[in-house]
């Protein structure tokens, strides 16, 4: 009780900086805060309270970042009655939005400050001579010019130079003066770039070479197109594209060779059923008339794995069993947070949702969200998508060109936008599209295939249990299950009786539980129901092991307090500490240079939305914390403390100054995500 306080205390608070002298000026400032606090009553759309000068600009805009006044100026005729506009004397209905899924209305928050004067990336790598636009290229070529606009340094510490012996951002890092000598001649520790020399710290990256080849439509797709081509098929009674069966997908081989041969050298492709086969089919050819095949440079001994298929128990098996298990995070789940998860003992981790069509087109920003760091020894991805063809095919690219130990198929995923395309939890309905999804993407794979799912659609009406035991027919290794369903979202509590129902269904495929993981005891009481595992994350799906997702984002030191099984009371200097490493690991992943400062700034600040809601153990009056449970306004044990429980953005923003320094002119945040189960 003696920390408890007002929410006009709590504002003073932090903003005399937790100094008593500082409880002056709260008069003077008491008719401010009322005045923030009205407008904060209007954004009930919002769970966050906002800068005023943000608030504004988000009443001036539309939902596509237009003056709501200039929209349509143009077509307004004379007399017309705008949409929504009163009629004299009548009476505004008062209607509250609930707070749910996306701040659609968020404008571009990218600072533009960096895109004016920036130097070439040709200077920055030491060979401007060799700039591929010559005398078109738009950015500086003199770094005089370009050092006397660039704004100043933010410290006199780069974490790449300390950490690698070299930064590789140059006259552009925004901590330059760590690693700068005369005439900005960027320096090199020698000794400590030679450790590092030939390591490949981040793997899954998407070459140039690739990149085209997808573009111009050129990957070949063998095992794929000889799978949608059975498919396609006339199956019972003639009907194309019908229900994948066991007879008439698995009847047709399909070859399971996942590397080149080498130059020159092609897959054969096996004949169809009845035909004999071609005595030269499985040579290779003789471009040369009568050269010999040994003249070819091979890598490595020849496989029979193109001639052969692999049979499912032949392949690679997902032993995760007793692991602790980092569900897939949308935007937060990044490279840096994962690798923060993985230092407080997270086992497996799994990238953020990637959707199918984007990488087939080589999108970079997509083929982004696959990269792997080489500290997450057991690693997987997660695609998104509505239909077979394209399913398939990416899980064959995907198989060719990273490095994954297992590929999950998110069919829990609840927003409108996927679930409008016939994604996400829209395949549980989808049966037949459902199955040829599964089917095609474990025959194209040398990895374990998982899905995750929901409860259903519906509220009231759970289907989990009855396509559990079909998703174990059509090949899939081991299932997630989040205990809600799609019209639940995040609210309400998960239903862990009816995961064990259906835990006891899947066996003796795994499955793994989801949902309100926040303590070492809710992760016992889950796995005592007969769950393989647990997911942990925002909310926590179920695998063979502990899975957990938003656990993970308001305490990522879960893992610790599971695997030693106790309620760790973590410090604010701690805490920090942890922000810290964080910011580090984004400088390395996004860059030191002014655009990777903003990005980590950006995705620190998504966190700090989710880590603010995170209660000290030496402040609870009993325990365990309950993941939807929302404390009244309480003061920390010191300043920093009651700073990180703040749900205002302005907050946050002081708190990425404290690791980044000042945020840029007109900078402004609001958060991706809202938070209705949390209000």
């Amino acid at each position: 009780q003696r920390f408890l306080v007002t929410k006009e205390q709590f504002h003073t608070y932090l903003r005399a900086r937790g100094e008593p002298d500082g409880q002056a000026d709260a008069e003077g400032e008491k008719e401010k805060e009322q005045e923030v606090e009205e407008k904060e009553e209007e954004e009930v759309s919002s769970c966050q309270s906002e800068p005023p000068a943000k608030r504004v600009r988000l009443e001036d805009l539309g939902e596509d970042g237009e003056s709501q006044e200039d929209a349509g100026a143009e077509e307004k005729e004379p007399g017309e009655k705008e949409p929504g506009e009163k009629e004299p004397g009548e009476k505004e209905p008062v209607e509250r939005k609930r707070a749910r899924g996306q701040n659609k209305s968020r404008p571009c928050m990218k600072p533009n400050h960096y895109e004016q004067n920036r130097l070439c990336p040709s200077v920055t790598q030491g060979c401007a001579e060799k700039c591929s636009f010559g005398p078109r290229c738009r950015f500086l070529h003199d770094v005089a010019a370009y050092m006397a606009s660039k704004p100043a340094d933010l410290g006199s510490s780069c974490v790449l130079f300390q950490t690698f012996g070299k930064c590789t951002y140059g006259v552009t890092c925004r901590f330059a003066q760590a690693h700068l000598g005369h005439g900005y001649q960027n320096l090199i520790n020698t000794d400590l770039a030679k450790q590092w020399e030939g390591r490949l710290l981040v793997r899954n990256n998407l070459s140039k070479d690739l990149q085209h080849q997808l573009r111009k439509r050129r990957f070949s797709f063998r095992k794929a197109e000889e799978y949608l081509r059975a498919l396609a098929k006339p199956h019972g009674g003639g009907k194309k594209g019908g229900k994948a069966t066991g007879s008439s997908v698995e009847g047709q081989e399909v070859s399971n060779c996942t590397t080149p041969l080498g130059d020159g050298l092609q897959c054969p492709v096996l004949p169809e059923q009845g035909e004999e086969p071609d005595p030269g089919g499985l040579q290779s050819p003789d471009p040369a008339g009568g050269e010999e095949v040994s003249s070819i440079k091979t890598i490595g001994p020849v496989t029979d794995e193109d001639v052969i298929k692999l049979r499912s128990c032949e392949k690679k098996k997902l032993e995760i069993q007793g692991k602790l298990y980092l569900a897939p995070l949308t935007t937060c789940g990044n490279l840096p947070f994962r690798r923060i998860c993985k230092g407080f003992g997270a086992d497996v981790t799994c990238g953020e949702m990637a959707v199918c069509t984007n990488l087939l087109q080589g999108q970079a920003s997509e083929w982004a969200l696959l990269k792997r760091h080489h500290s997450e020894d057991i690693f997987g991805v997660q695609l998104e998508g509505a239909f077979p063809d394209t399913m398939t095919k990416c899980a064959e690219l995907l198989n060719q060109t990273i490095e994954v130990d297992f590929v999950d198929i998110n069919v829990g995923c609840p927003i409108d936008l996927v679930y409008k395309k016939g994604g996400g939890c829209a395949l549980m309905t989808r049966a037949n599209k459902f199955e040829q999804i599964v089917r095609g993407m474990n025959s194209v794979l040398d990895v374990p295939l998982t899905v995750k799912i929901r409860t259903g659609v519906q509220e009231k009406v759970n289907v989990a249990h009855k396509i559990i035991p079909r998703i174990r027919e059509w090949g899939a290794a081991m299932v997630t299950l989040h205990g809600r369903s799609r019209e639940q979202r995040y609210t309400r509590s998960a239903d862990w009786e009816y995961i064990a129902e259906c835990a006891r269904a899947a066996s003796p495929m795994p499955l793994f539980g989801n949902g309100d993981i926040l303590s070492y005891e809710d992760a016992n009481q889950a796995l005592q129901r007969g769950v393989s595992g647990v997911m942990i994350a925002r909310q926590v799906p179920d695998f063979p092991s502990l899975f957990s997702a938003l656990g993970a984002l308001i305490k990522p030191w879960l893992f610790t307090e599971i695997k030693e099984q106790r309620h760790w009371d973590i410090s604010s200097s701690q805490r920090f500490d942890i922000l810290k490493d964080f910011t580090n690991y984004g400088l390395e992943h996004w860059g030191s240079d002014t655009q990777g400062v903003e990005k980590t700034r950006r995705f620190l600040l998504e966190w700090l939305s989710f880590l603010c809601r995170y209660i000290p153990v030496g402040l609870l009056e009993q325990l365990p914390q309950k993941i939807n449970e929302r404390p009244p306004y309480y003061l920390g044990r010191d300043y920093l403390e009651t700073l990180m429980a703040s749900q205002n953005v302005e907050d946050w923003v002081k708190i990425s100054e404290l690791l980044l320094g000042p945020v840029p002119t007109n900078f402004t945040f609001l958060p991706k995500h809202k938070a209705n189960s949390y209000r």
